[in-house]
């Protein structure tokens, strides 16, 4: 008889007092079946409603769930992070507060867990968001997944399933600016995906806006990746080709036509440089900026409290 693997779930909390209890129960009816030991891990993410007091509360009832309280908002990856170094068991299960991760989907990653992969994401079979949305979010993933080292892979999502023994590979790493996918990929190339049915949110939308998405791409560029140092290096010396035969066309005209142009041919001259200027200097300002966030020794989170079954 086949053993079942010991699986740790792993929840960031915020904002999901309204969701917490119903996701925490459905895990309950659904876990037993998948395992004969299993944990329900839920990080407080600085939530400025109830849910921390649900976590208590939950904790005291099912002595399977375990409440971590941050000390204020560090954000949804770094939340996701301090679980998962808190977890104890071999397999690790990460999903969203909100039920759009349903419990029932998690057999699917579980098997393609077995194939032999060290990483699975559940992918939406139905994308939940609209058209732009989608877009820049499918755009996101393939930088992403270019940055991890794995451009095929191209649905990652915060519904994973992983070997817990992975995150060794990135034990030691201490930064504010933290995207999980990224230090897995520290770990293992074996990753792979599974079509999952997806639930629209139910109380609140997603934390992750228009804003939060350009500021999560840019984390992922220059926070891991030298490739916008690159094709700034490339834009540069693109930009004086164009200098140089700005310069010897300038100089044909004074020999053949006799005439140079004036103003308007300086101003776009100096519009062309001075833009490539400002975006080089742009790209180099994002990485003094991590290299100044990294020197501050700002922690990746700080914990608050634990709950009682949270204490080793």
């Amino acid at each position: 008889m086949k053993t079942k693997p010991a699986i740790s779930v792993v929840i960031p909390v915020y904002r999901g007092e309204s969701t917490l209890e119903s996701l925490v129960n459905e895990l309950l009816k659904t876990l037993p079946d998948l395992s004969s030991k299993f944990e329900i891990i839920l990080v407080n993410d600085g939530s400025p409603d109830s849910s921390w007091e649900i976590i208590d509360r939950l904790s005291i009832k099912h002595k399977s769930v375990k409440g971590i309280r941050l000390m204020r908002n560090y954000g949804q990856h770094n939340a996701t992070l301090c679980g998962v170094r808190e977890a104890g068991f071999p397999i690790c299960i990460t999903m969203d507060d909100d039920l759009q991760h349903p419990p029932a989907e998690i057999p699917h990653l579980l098997a393609k867990l077995e194939e032999g992969y060290d990483v699975v994401y559940g992918t939406p079979i139905r994308l939940p968001q609209g058209f732009l949305r989608n877009l820049i979010t499918g755009w996101t993933k393939r930088i992403l997944a270019s940055v991890m080292g794995i451009p095929n892979l191209r649905n990652i999502s915060a519904f994973r399933c992983f070997r817990t023994e992975i995150r060794r590979a990135s034990q030691n790493y201490q930064s504010p600016n933290v995207t999980l996918d990224v230090l897995l990929s520290w770990g293992s190339s074996r990753f792979s995906s599974v079509p999952v049915n997806i639930n629209p949110p139910i109380e609140h939308q997603s934390n992750y806006n228009y804003r939060g998405l350009i500021r999560e791409t840019l984390l992922i560029l220059t926070g891991y990746s030298t490739a916008p140092l690159r094709i700034a290096s490339i834009i540069g010396f693109l930009m004086t080709l164009v200098g140089i035969g700005l310069l010897l066309y300038v100089i044909w005209l004074y020999f053949f036509a006799g005439s140079i142009p004036g103003f308007p041919f300086l101003v776009s001259v100096i519009a062309i440089f001075n833009g490539t200027t400002l975006f080089a200097i742009g790209i180099f300002g994002e990485y003094l900026a991590r290299i100044f966030s990294r020197s501050m020794d700002k922690p990746t989170y700080a914990i608050g409290h634990k709950t009682k079954s949270s204490e080793k």
